[in-house]
């Protein structure tokens, strides 16, 4: 009954609360194995406004924290390094992804299955936040673009 409260209260909030400028697109939570402690979220940006912003948070209730991460080259090695913001210039998308930048959910409450969705706020460079549902997928869904490699890429008007 609690989540039923909380999802309800989580679409009052989405309708009222969001940022007017960032759109999100494709969002989705990667889906746990039983014990799994982690997981991963994923979505694309997209900045429609005129000033730069950054993504600087993230937080939900299923994680005890929510990181900003992305993975770097380092002399051949992937690693994965915490990120402080991730910039969202104006009239561009940036891909929140598998082997790039991606929100990590550390401390789950409970494995994630698919079918479930996950309450998220994200908070912005100005101030702003943006309260989302993801769902949660075994697998990367097929996106509706082709945006070939990967981050900030110039929207066409």
């Amino acid at each position: 009954m609690k989540q039923l409260i909380f999802a309800a209260a989580l679409a009052l909030l989405a309708s009222s609360a969001s940022h007017a400028e960032v759109e999100v697109q494709h969002g989705y939570v990667r889906a746990t194995a039983p014990g799994a402690p982690n997981s991963a979220g994923f979505m694309v940006l997209a900045n429609n406004g005129k000033a730069p912003l950054s993504l600087t948070g993230a937080a939900s209730p299923s994680a005890t924290a929510v990181e900003l991460h992305n993975h770097v080259n380092e002399n051949g090695v992937l690693r994965m390094r915490r990120e402080a913001a991730i910039a969202l210039p104006p009239g561009t998308l940036v891909e929140l992804k598998p082997g790039s930048y991606h929100l990590m959910l550390l401390g789950l409450s409970e494995p994630l299955k698919e079918g479930q969705s996950v309450p998220m706020r994200l908070t912005f460079s100005d101030g702003s936040e943006q309260q989302l549902s993801l769902p949660v997928l075994r697998h990367m869904p097929i996106q509706q673009h082709d945006s070939g490699h990967g981050h900030d890429h110039k929207m066409g008007h």
